[in-house]
C-alpha cells in the first residue's frame, strides 16, 4: 500500500504514545437548564484543551468504546480571519511543532504542518473507536488527498467505506475558474463488514417517495414496478424460463440478463398479485412493492443541500442560537450530522468530535435523542478559548431554549459536563 512521507513524519508516527495521560478536571455541570457545582453522571462531555492531550485523556475509560467519531479539521486553506486559525500557525501549534519535530520545524511547508498535527490525532482517535465502529471526516481540495493517505496508513488496507460529497451550497460559485460548491465527508471502519451489518439504512425523501402510486386503488396502498430481470452472470437454471402474461404474449429475459427469481417464486408472487404487467397486461414482468415493506434506503454518496443542508444555513442556525455572527470557516449544518448519526449510530451509542467548534454535532446528538428517546452520549473536545462561550454555551441554550425574532425555541432537554484538562498523571 502507498505511504506519504513528508518533513517531520518520523518525529510524530508514533508520537501519540509519548503524551502524558492527564486528569480531567470538572469545572461545572448543566442538566435540564441549571448548572450545578456536581457532575451530572450524564456521559456527555465537553473539554477544553489540545485535543492530543484530550484524546490520550480518554483512553483509560473509552478505548475502544467510541461507536461514532465525526471531526471536522482545519483544512488547511491559510485563512487567518476565522476564529479558528486555518493556516496552522496557530502559537499552541508552533510551539508544539518545535517541541516535537526540532530544528526541522523550520523547514516545513503549511502541508507538512498539518500532516503533523494530524497524523498523532488519528492514531488516538483509531485507539479509541469501537471495533465496529467508523469515522467520518469532513475535509476540502486542500487536504483531502493527504488526509485520504494518512487515514488508509493508519486504519490499514480496505478499511476505507466511502468518500460522500456534501453539496455546501447552492448558488453559483463565480469568482474561480471552476465554482467550488462541495466538500468531501471520508467515511473509514476499523472493520467494514461489521459496520455493514451495524449501519441503519436512511428513511425515504419526498423525492424518492413519489415513485410510490396506487393508480389501481390496491387496498395494500402505494406500490411501485420494480423489475424483474438482473444480470446473469452468475445466474442458475431455474432463472431462466417463459413467462406468459394475461394477454397471451411470451417473454423471456433479455439477452445477456435472466429473471431475477426463481419460476417457483414467480409463480408464488402471481398467485399473491404481486407481478405487474404494466397497463395493457402484456409488458415484461414487474415485482409490486409496497411503500409499506420499505425500512429505508442505502446510503449513497451524493448528499445535496436540499436533504442535508448548506453553509449558509449552517450560519443561520449559529446566528439564531447564540444572537450573534460567528466567523466559522467552515460551519456545518445539523441536518448533515444528523444523517451521519442517523447512519451510523443506535440508541446508547458514543459519539465523539475532538474538533468541536460551535457544537453541531452535540446538538444533532440531542435532536436524534428527542426524536427516538436513543440515550446517545457525545464528548466533545475543543483547544480554543471559546469553548465555554460558543461551545458550550450553544449547548446550554439548545437544552434549555431560545429565543427567536421573539419567538421562543423550546429547549431539547438533556445535560453535560465541562471539563478542563487538568495535570499530567505521570512526570
Amino acid at each position: 500500500m502507498p505511504t506519504l512521507h513528508w518533513i517531520g513524519k518520523d518525529k510524530v508516527i508514533n508520537h501519540h504514545l509519548d503524551v502524558p495521560y492527564r486528569v480531567l478536571e470538572h469545572s461545572y455541570g448543566f442538566d435540564n437548564g441549571k448548572q450545578t457545582a456536581s457532575e451530572t453522571n450524564s456521559g456527555n462531555k465537553i473539554i477544553h484543551g489540545d485535543n492530543l492531550e484530550a484524546l490520550k485523556a480518554l483512553l483509560p475509560e473509552y478505548e475502544g468504546k467510541i461507536n461514532c467519531i465525526y471531526i471536522d479539521p482545519p483544512y488547511n486553506t491559510g485563512e487567518e480571519k476565522w476564529i479558528y486559525n486555518d493556516n496552522v500557525n496557530h502559537p499552541r501549534l508552533k510551539k508544539w511543532l518545535g517541541e516535537v519535530v526540532g530544528k526541522e520545524e523550520d523547514d516545513l511547508t503549511r502541508h507538512d504542518k498539518w500532516l503533523c498535527m494530524m497524523y498523532p490525532r488519528l492514531k488516538l482517535l483509531h485507539k479509541l473507536l469501537h471495533p465496529q465502529g467508523v469515522m467520518f471526516v469532513s475535509i476540502d481540495d486542500n487536504e483531502n488527498s493527504s488526509l485520504k493517505h494518512i487515514c488508509n496508513e493508519i486504519f490499514g488496507p480496505n478499511k476505507f467505506i466511502a468518500t460522500n460529497v456534501w453539496q455546501k451550497r447552492y448558488s453559483r460559485e463565480n469568482r474561480e475558474a471552476i465554482g467550488d460548491v462541495h466538500e468531501y465527508i471520508y467515511v473509514f471502519s476499523k472493520d467494514p463488514r461489521a459496520f455493514k451489518e451495524y449501519r441503519n439504512l436512511i428513511p425515504a425523501n419526498e423525492k424518492q417517495l413519489k415513485v410510490y402510486r396506487n393508480p389501481n386503488n390496491d387496498p395494500n396502498g402505494r406500490w411501485r414496478p420494480i423489475p424483474m430481470t438482473a444480470q446473469a452472470g452468475h445466474a442458475t437454471k431455474e432463472q431462466f424460463y417463459p413467462i406468459t402474461t394475461p394477454t397471451g404474449v411470451v417473454h423471456y429475459p433479455p439477452e445477456g440478463r435472466c429473471w431475477g427469481i426463481a419460476e417457483t417464486t414467480y409463480k408464488d408472487l402471481l398467485t399473491k398479485g404481486r407481478i405487474y404487467f404494466g397497463r395493457t397486461g402484456d409488458s415484461q414482468p414487474n415485482i409490486i412493492r409496497y411503500l409499506s415493506e420499505v425500512e429505508g434506503f442505502v446510503p449513497w454518496t451524493w448528499w445535496n443541500h436540499e436533504e442535508v443542508g448548506n453553509t449558509d444555513e449552517a450560519k443561520k442556525e449559529i446566528y439564531n442560537i447564540l444572537g450573534k455572527k460567528v466567523e466559522f470557516g467552515t460551519p456545518k449544518p445539523v441536518r448533515l450530522i444528523e444523517r451521519i448519526l442517523r447512519i451510523a449510530t443506535k440508541p446508547g451509542d458514543i459519539i465523539l468530535d475532538s474538533f468541536a467548534g460551535t457544537a453541531t454535532t452535540a446538538h444533532a446528538v440531542l435532536n436524534l435523542n428527542l426524536e427516538d428517546n436513543g440515550g446517545r452520549k457525545f464528548i466533545l473536545i475543543e483547544m480554543e478559548d471559546y469553548a465555554n462561550k460558543i461551545t458550550a454555551e450553544r449547548l446550554k441554550r439548545v437544552i434549555k431554549g431560545y429565543l427567536v425574532d421573539d419567538k421562543s425555541v423550546v429547549g431539547l432537554g438533556g445535560a453535560f459536563d465541562f471539563y478542563e484538562l487538568g495535570l499530567p498523571l505521570f512526570d
